[in-house]
Parts: C-alpha cells; structure tokens; sequence
C-alpha cells in the first residue's frame, strides 16, 4: 500500500535540502525557476517508480541535488537536472522545455537524452555511447557534469539491481566514468564512484578493506594529533589562517596498491595523508604554500624524490597542491599536502565547474583538453572501441612537461615518446618525423621523455608512419592519427591490388564475378574484397594453393579443404567419470561448451561471467579478473551469466605465491603442509631466495575456492611466511 502522504512529505523535505545547499542560488527568480522545474518533475513522473519501490521522481531530485552540492554548479544545470529524463521518459518535449525554461535549458536536455542509452541498462554498447557523451562536449560542459552526477546516484542505489546488471554497471564506471570525474578535476566523485564500483565488483576485497579502515581510525586520529601538533603551534605564532585534516585513501586506491604492489593492507604506508589547508589571498598563495612546506620540513625530514609541485605547474584538470612525503618520530613515512582554500575547492568541486563560466577567464587548462577531445572525435574512421582505448590513454596519465627549442611549454602524459611530441606540436610534423634531439643530443624516436627535457624534432618530406610506430607512442591523438594514416595507405594498396588481382584471375582463366570472388574470400578466409586485394599487393595471399579449388568454364566450383579434428573444450572437466558439467551458462541455465580462460583461471567458487569470443566460443573468467571492467564495459552485449553446479572432486590447476623470511627448513614445511596435511597434489614449485627474503610460486591442484582458502590459511601458518597470494594467471 502506497503512503501518498508520507511521500509528499519526504518531496517536501527533498525540496528544502535541494534549496539548502544551492550555495550559487540566491535570487527570488532563480527559486521560482527551480521550484517550477520541480513541480514539472513530479507532474512528468507521477505514475512512476524505480526498482526500489519508491517514486521515480526522487532520481532526478537527488541528481540535481548531487550536481547543486557536491560540484557546486548553478540554476540552469539544478533545472535541467530536475528534468534529464523528463523528455525521454515522459510526454514532454524539447520545445515544452524551452518554452517553459528557455534555450539553453534545452540544448542541455537535447544533449541528456542523446546519451539516455548510457544507463538503459537492458543494452550496453558501451563504447559506442560513450563517444555519443564526448560529441555533446561541444554543446555544453553541464551536460557531462550533471551526467557523472546522474551516473553516482545510480550507483549509489545499485542495491535494487540484478546481480549482472550490477557487474556491467560498475564495470562500466570504474572503466569510464571515474576516470572522466577525474579529469574533470572532480576528485571527491571520483573517489566514490571508484569505491562503489569495487563495492559490486569485488565485494569480499571492499568489505575487508573496509573493516580494517574502520578498527584503525582511533589510531590514526591519535597519530595524527601528535604529529600536527608541532605544525600547528608554529602556523599560529607566524599568523597563518589554517585548518589541518587527515585524508584517508579511498579504499580502492588501497585495493589498486595491494593488487599491483603484492603488499598487505598493514604494509601500505600511505593508507592517510595530511592536509593543511591556508586561508589567503590569491596573488600570496604559492609563497604562503612553500612557507609552510619550510615549517613542515623544519619539524619532518623530507623525502626529496618525493616532492610534487602542482602550485608552480597545475595538473590538466586544474590541480594546485604541494605534496611533500616526511619521516615521523614513529619511524613512518607521512605524505603532506599544503594548498590554500582556493586550490581544495577546485580540488574537490572540479575545475570546470568553478572557471568555466566566469567572465574574463582566459582559454583555461580544460578548454584545451576538451580541444584535444574534439581532435579525437573528429576522426570518423575509428571505431569506438578503438576510440576508448586512445581516450582512455590520456585519461589515466600523469603528466609530464617538454619545452620546444623556442621554450615554450606542451605538456604530455607520462611515458611518452619523441615520436608522441612531434604529433603534440602537428600532425604534419609527427608524420614526417624521422628523428628527434633530446637536450641537443640525437635519440631514437621511441626515447621515453621525461619532465623538464627540451625537444627538437627532425623532419623529412619522404618519412611515412608505419606500423611499428604504434609501439612507441602513448598519446590518443599520435596513436589516432598514425593509424588514419596507415588505413589511407591500405587504401591505396588496396586499389593497386585489385587491378593486379584481376589480371591474376585472368591469367588462371576465373572469371570475375560476385559468386567468384565470395568463394575466394571464404577459400582464403578474408573477411571482405578489400582486404583480399590488400593482402594480394603486399604478397602475404598463398597463391599456390590455388591446385585446391576446382574450376570449370572460369567458374570456381568448390574448394577442397582439410578437414581438423574438433578441438576439446572443457578437457579439465571430464575427470570424473564423464561428468563435466559443472558450469550453467546463460539467462536459461543451460549447459554449453566452454573455456576456463588463462588470464584469471577461475576455479568452482569463485564468481564467473562466461563471454561469448568470436573464435574460441565461451571462455568463462573470474568477475574480478583483470580483464573483466574491459570486456563488460565495452562488450556487455557479449557477457552472460555463468554459474557453478555441483562441487565434484575433480581438479583444478591454481597458483600460489608465497613472501616470506628465509629459514632453514622453510621449503620442507610448505611442501609438508601441501603434500601431507591437506593432501594437494603439486604441480610445480619454484623458490628464490634474496638477502633473506624468500620469494615462492606453486601450481597445485585444487577443488574449489573453499579448498584453496584452507590450503592459503594452512601455509600463512607457517613459521617465516608473511603472506600467500592467489595468482590470477
């Protein structure tokens, strides 16, 4: 039974709270403007609701809600989140909308409804949407903004969902939209988005880190006092206006550290930061930062290799801070952070959000990285697979910064290339580079750059791009552009070899008709005509095996093929008196052939997705498994649901690493516990030993994740071992 009471109650408070925290909203006629998009809202989703049970109207609300607090942004884009699904859901149009709000409220909404198919959660061409919310970039920065604010209150509600839904959702935010609100400068939605994301996709792994960050807080907040006290005592003698706070990494910065570094929680270092935060004027900010970092380092040794100034050289997304790593009296190692009150606001709000839209701002850090964007998407040719891969190159990057022989400055990711900085300066100049000046000195044009070099590029009118040249760069605009390049260059080839082709068919008395020339693909096994004449022009078609087809009166009749034996899928599985079917595959449960795939060898137990590949059939991975954000991000339509039966005593082949201390007899003990007291038959076991850190790898068999779990327990019990990891691969 539906409480219409109670529920217009909580509209009410909602409406208040939205109010509340529109810090930019002050003017009689901006309230009017919200509260009728408010009441258009409830009017346009009245007979709806989400999965929860509770009124659809409550999406929206929370959204511009997000969008008003946590990026700060203004009226329009409180409206236009009020009413982002109102056009693709309800009766109202884009001319209601700008009837009743104006045109700029109807670009915005235009551009939401375009990308609406982003969070239709029953299809996931995610690729392909994903360029669609880049396109809208030229419209308006607010559609993206209230996108990524859409996207953390679906996320942030995700419990309603299917479990698979909630895989492909979170796999597909963690893998673009996280890294968007990043570059956006958005830290704290990054943050979050990234930590929901492990939420669903790893639940174990976020409940332990989680835990853990909760039994060590009082800890840390004792350390923390006694560490700042010092600080804090000589910032108020010299007058500064200050606050002083501890910021905790997100937990799935945590689980990125233990996963790639093979550390423990207790072993990461870094687990907190502090951050003093300076109240001061604009033009004194970079000298009160440094003066403080002075104070710090007169209390704290310094680590000079890690000194970070982003005040001197902000970030692309607008960044300003100064990091400092110092030694404390306990013996660890704590990172500072020193900004002023101007810089954590852009850090947390984003920097689009705060500079975009005042006057008199000159081409900011952002407009030039939404050039670059643009750049990307003007490229037709690339399919949107491709295109996220290239986008995805710059989202990650740390970056780095190279003068020209003249001195002026163009900043790159981090690991790029020579040949990557010819195209920074123009594609002319990156097609026709041959060689590169590093420092005055003559280098290679896959030398990796570093901060502070000066480059010159050497050019020639003969020079092309080639396909090795994809090896060495890292940018999205060289790696687009060099393969536009080689794609125009097949085309040529392509052109040639058709006439050379024809002669050919003549020479061996074919004709050149359709039926032919279908035969031939499928003889040669080629996808397309085009890429037939390709291979024919650069000599890579086995002509010779021409004796296999059978011709008459220039009709090619058939053609002779030996026939391979079928290749045995699930080989493993059929240890047991023929009983392989362990896994069921598919919304029906039904049984099918498949692969355990090697990049993550799931075993029974763990949880598994099956992914449909278009040569070997179903491969079925682990839902954790590296690959696993790529294939559900870009691929969902691909992904189906697996799940284990029955636990039959057949075997599976796991990995195990083991970290310990060396001592003697140490081996002896590990295998004993293998051998005797579990009974795991081993495959293979390789130890290394250095400066009295040993460092182990075992291949066992095992039956399931419960079998592995004891034999991990079992061993991390051993006198010297410090830790047992599962190997994915």
């Amino acid at each position: 039974m539906i409480d219409v009471e109670a529920e217009n109650k909580e509209l009410g408070r909602k409406y208040r709270a939205l109010l509340r925290v529109s810090k930019t909203v002050d003017k009689a006629e901006d309230k009017a403007r919200i509260r009728k998009a408010f009441d258009v809202a409830i009017e346009a989703h009245k007979d709806m609701r989400r999965k929860s049970g509770e009124p659809y109207v409550y999406h929206p609300i929370e959204v511009a809600r997000i969008a008003a607090e946590e990026i700060g942004l203004g009226t329009t884009s409180i409206v236009c989140a009020l009413l982002h699904d109102t056009v693709e859901d309800t009766d109202i149009t884009l001319d209601d909308v700008e009837r009743m709000f104006g045109k700029k409220e109807r670009t915005i909404i235009d551009g939401l409804t375009k990308i609406s198919g982003v969070v239709d959660y029953s299809v996931s061409m995610q690729a392909e949407n994903f360029r669609k919310i880049l396109l809208t970039l030229s419209d308006d920065v607010r559609v993206i903004l209230i996108k990524l604010a859409d996207r953390l209150h679906n996320m942030r509600t995700l419990d309603a969902m299917r479990r698979d839904k909630q895989l492909k959702i979170a796999s597909e935010t963690v893998f673009l939209y996280a890294p968007l609100a990043h570059r956006l400068g958005l830290y704290a939605l990054k943050t979050e988005l990234e930590d929901l994301s492990l939420k669903y996709t790893d639940p174990e792994v976020y409940n332990e880190i989680t835990t853990k960050l909760q039994k060590s807080k009082a800890v840390r907040t004792r350390f923390v006092n006694q560490f700042s006290s010092p600080i804090k005592i000589e910032l108020e003698r010299q007058g500064f206006n200050f606050s002083v706070k501890a910021r905790t990494k997100s937990v799935y910065s945590i689980y990125n550290k233990i996963k790639t570094k093979h550390v423990t929680f207790e072993e990461i270092y870094d687990v907190f930061a502090i951050r003093i935060i300076l109240e001061t004027d604009q033009e004194r900010e970079k000298a009160v930062c440094w003066n403080t970092y002075s104070i710090v380092t007169d209390f704290y040794q310094p680590n000079p290799d890690r000194l970070r100034d982003w005040v001197s050289t902000p970030k692309g997304n607008g960044y300003e801070s100064l990091h400092t790593t110092v030694m404390s009296p306990g013996g660890k190692w704590v990172e500072v952070q020193i900004r002023s009150q101007r810089m954590d606001d852009i850090a947390e709000k984003g920097f689009a959000a705060h500079w975009k839209y005042k006057e008199g701002v000159e081409e900011s850090h952002f407009d030039t990285w939404i050039n670059k964007i643009r750049e990307l998407l003007e490229n037709q040719d690339l399919n949107a697979v491709d295109f996220i891969d290239d986008f995805k190159l710059n989202l990650f990057s740390e970056e780095i910064f190279i003068f020209t022989p003249n001195g002026e400055i163009k900043s790159l990711p981090k690991g790029a290339s020579a040949l990557d900085f010819a195209f920074e300066i123009h594609t002319e100049v990156g097609y026709h580079c041959m060689g590169a000046k590093v420092n005055h000195k003559l280098v290679p044009l896959s030398t990796e750059l570093s901060s502070g070099d000066q480059v010159e590029i050497i050019t020639s009118k003969k020079q092309k791009p080639n396909e090795s040249w994809l090896d060495y760069v890292t940018t999205g605009k060289a790696r687009t552009k060099i393969k536009s390049s080689l794609r125009e260059d097949k085309r040529r080839l392509s052109r040639e070899g058709k006439v050379g082709f024809e002669k050919w068919l003549k020479k061996h008395k074919i004709a050149k008709t359709e039926e032919n020339v279908k035969r031939l693909l499928s003889f040669f096994s080629l996808p397309s005509p085009y890429e037939l004449y390709y291979q024919f022009e650069i000599g890579k078609l086995k002509l010779s095996r021409i004796k296999n087809l059978q011709i008459e009166g220039g009709k090619i009749l058939r053609k002779v093929t030996e026939h391979k034996p079928k290749e045995d899928i699930g080989e493993a599985l059929k240890k047991n008196n023929g009983k392989e079917e362990m896994l069921v595959i598919g919304e029906g449960m039904d049984h099918f052939d498949y692969k355990i795939s090697p990049c993550c060898s799931p075993i029974p137990g763990d949880e598994v997705f099956g992914f449909i590949t278009i040569k070997e059939g179903i491969k079925i991975h682990k839902t954790n498994c590296p690959n696993a954000v790529q294939l559900m991000s870009n691929y969902a339509y691909r992904v189906v649901k697996a799940r284990w039966t029955s636990q039959q005593k057949i075997a599976f082949l796991a990995g195990l690493k083991i970290i310990g201390i060396d001592e003697v007899g140490l081996v002896n003990n590990v295998t004993r516990v293998i051998s005797n007291e579990l009974n795991v038959n081993m495959r293979s076991i390789s130890f290394d030993s250095n400066d009295g850190v040993f460092d182990g790898t075992i291949m066992v068999y095992v039956h399931d994740t419960r079998h592995l779990n004891e034999l991990q327990l079992k061993l991390g019990q051993i006198e010297g071992v410090t830790n047992v990891i599962r190997i994915e691969n």
